[in-house]
């Protein structure tokens, strides 16, 4: 049981608007390790990145 059409397309209009995007570059087989690191932090990519911006800015990581 996958998502519908209409759940996709209200998942995509709530993420336009409630999110920015940042589109990053790594070297050839960095994302794989970024990951692999994230994973046994027990964290997905995106919220381990967020993490370490936090921590690099002095702010305080979102709930």
């Amino acid at each position: 049981m996958g998502y519908t059409e209409a759940q996709r397309q209200a998942t995509a209009r709530y993420n336009k608007k409630t999110y920015d995007r940042i589109e990053i570059f790594v070297r050839k087989g960095r994302k794989q390790s970024i990951k692999e690191f994230a994973q046994k932090q027990g964290l997905s990519t995106n919220k381990f990145i967020n993490q370490a911006i936090d921590k690099a800015m002095g702010e305080k990581e979102d709930a």
